[in-house]
This record gives structure tokens, sequence and C-alpha cells, in this order.
């Protein structure tokens, strides 16, 4: 029996009502800025517990978008974690501000332990990532930005229906971002994003940066970007948003059985952490073993599609090389 990484086929096999209203769409004509992404907005914002949400093109634009929100670009630097996708950094990268990098710590998230040391007078922000959907230490984190002055910016692409303290992630800084990519707890059709924020002010600077700084038909406000999330997959998303707490369910039942069945295995192989009062939804099941590579070959060998996330860590990436990183900088990541 085969056990694929992805299960978007089977997902996806008995489509009909999503094409039905796609077929709408196709009737009334609105790809962008329709009626169905004011219902997917409003529909997300209540389910995560937030005042606004705001479909943007992708998890990245979410994160570039609240961080151009807070007006932040070259000169400023920005804190997040060395362990996490290229997207985090690559949107801290496209302000034009340095993304300066802390390591991680034995959950997979940022080390709060070595944020205040990262501090410079050029911080602007700090950038923590939920990844694999598992929270950052967001009651630290808070406290430190409170007490530097600076905003928090939550990367929760990994993260819909991750809680902290029973708070949902992306819920608790001034922005937060989710991702709806296909393979996300709560996905689309393709690339696509989300925005969430209590704060009429970054909710107004968002809707025009989303849409080139269009105030209306013929003012523009400002110099924006294209970044709108298309009638189309917000169609989509308001299919499967009624199921994301059946997914995140079954993901944690799941991850809940591994556990267990690795429990007699505990010198050879590392479940994933979870702090207490915490809620992991598991966008990816890592596992810490002994002998890595031996192990990922037999699974593929016996049909099992495991994967490394991410071999290579960002700081020895080339992309990220003119920051000054070596071997060794990071040593947990």
């Amino acid at each position: 029996m085969k056990a694929p990484y992805s299960y978007l086929p089977q997902q996806f096999a008995n489509s009909g009502a999503i094409l039905k209203d796609i077929k709408g769409l196709l009737e009334h004509g609105c790809y962008t800025f329709g009626p169905e992404l004011d219902q997917f907005e409003q529909t997300f914002a209540e389910t995560v517990g937030t005042r606004f949400a705001l479909g943007v093109g992708s998890g990245t634009d979410a994160l570039f978008l609240s961080l151009k929100a807070e007006d932040i670009g070259p000169g400023d630097e920005v804190i997040t974690a060395a362990n996490t996708f290229i997207a985090t950094v690559g949107a801290i990268a496209a302000t034009g501000a340095t993304p300066v990098f802390v390591d991680a710590a034995d959950d997979y998230t940022l080390d709060v332990s070595q944020i205040e040391a990262a501090i410079t007078p050029k911080t602007k922000a700090l950038l923590p990532v939920h990844y694999t959907g598992c929270a950052a230490d967001m009651g630290t984190v808070l406290d430190i930005a409170e007490r530097h002055g600076l905003p928090v910016i939550e990367d929760a692409c990994q993260a819909i229906g991750t809680r902290s303290n029973g708070k949902q992630v992306g819920t608790l800084g001034v922005a937060g971002g989710f991702s709806l990519h296909p393979l996300k707890n709560l996905n689309v059709w393709g690339d696509g994003g989300v925005i969430v924020t209590n704060s009429e002010a970054i909710r107004d600077k968002i809707n025009l940066l989303r849409n080139h700084g269009l105030a209306s038909r013929d003012i523009v406000k400002c110099f924006g970007y294209n970044s709108r999330l298309d009638t189309l997959q917000a169609i989509v998303g308001n299919h499967l948003i009624k199921e994301i707490g059946w997914i995140n369910d079954q993901r944690i039942r799941c991850a809940e059985t591994y556990n267990a069945a690795f429990s007699d295995l505990s010198d050879l192989i590392r479940t994933p952490p979870n702090r207490k009062n915490d809620r992991h939804v598991y966008h990816i099941y890592i596992l810490e073993v002994t002998d890595r590579d031996d192990l990922l070959a037999y699974l593929q060998r016996e049909g099992v599609d495991a994967k490394i996330h991410y071999p290579a860590p960002l700081h020895l990436q080339p992309a990220c090389k003119h920051l000054g990183y070596s071997v060794g900088d990071f040593p947990v990541s």
C-alpha cells in the first residue's frame, strides 16, 4: 500500500458543489473582489476571532504586506526564526529590510531566549513563525515586544487552528499572515493568503496596498501592489473553511496515533513536542531519529512518501550569504 505525501486527489475527488459555484462565477463575472471573497473574509475572521480578514495573493504576500503596513523598509531589521521556509525571510527582504535570525528551540519554533540579544536600534519588528502548526512561545514574544516598543507580525502560514494559551495564533500581534497553498490544512486550488488584524488602520492600509493603492477606480492614494485573492479561490475557500475543524481534528488524531505507536522507541525517535495549553495542528509531523537518512530511504522503499524539511538551513543558503552567517551560528536549526 502506498502512503502518498499529498492527499489532494482524494480530497477533491468529488468536487461537484465547488464546480457548481464556479459556474456561478462565470455567470456574474466578478473575478476580483466578488461577493464570494467578502463571504470568505467574513467567515475567516469569525473562524480565527479577529475583526478583519483580507484575502491576498499568497501567504508570502500576507507577510510582506503586513510588514509594509508597518512602514518597514530599507535600513530596518526584522527578527525572525532561522528555522522556517524561505518565504518568511523573502517577505522581509522584499520590503528592503534585513532579516535577523535567532536559532530554533526544541519545538522547532524560534528560541525566545535569544530574541533580546538580537535587538538593535535598527530593529523594527518581530516576526515569530508558528512552524509545522506548532505555536511559538507568544507570551514571551509579546512581553519582549512590549518592553522594546516593537510590533509583532505573526507567520501563521502553517497554523490555521493552532492555539497559544487558548488563543488562535496570527491574532495576537498587530497582524498575522496565513497561507492557503494547496498543501496547507486550509487550502484552495492554487496560491492564496489571508491577513488578519484587529486594527482598522492596518485594515485600511492593506486594502490599498493589495490593490495598486487605489482608493477608488480613479484615485490612486499610494503606490501599491497587485495581490488580491481571486474570487475563484475564495469560492473554494468557502467550501473548505466549513471543514477546517474536522481537518485539524483528523490531523491531531493521526499525530496522537503516531505518538502512541512510537512511545516505546523514545531512545530512537523523538516525536513532535507541544507545550501545555497550546494546540498543535500538525501541518507537518516531524520526527527526530538517530539514523535519519537510512530511515528516510527505508520509508520511501516501502511506499511511504516522507521528506526532510529542510535539508539546508536558511542561514547557509546562497540567497542569505550577504547576511554574514556561518556554519555553526544556529546549531539547533
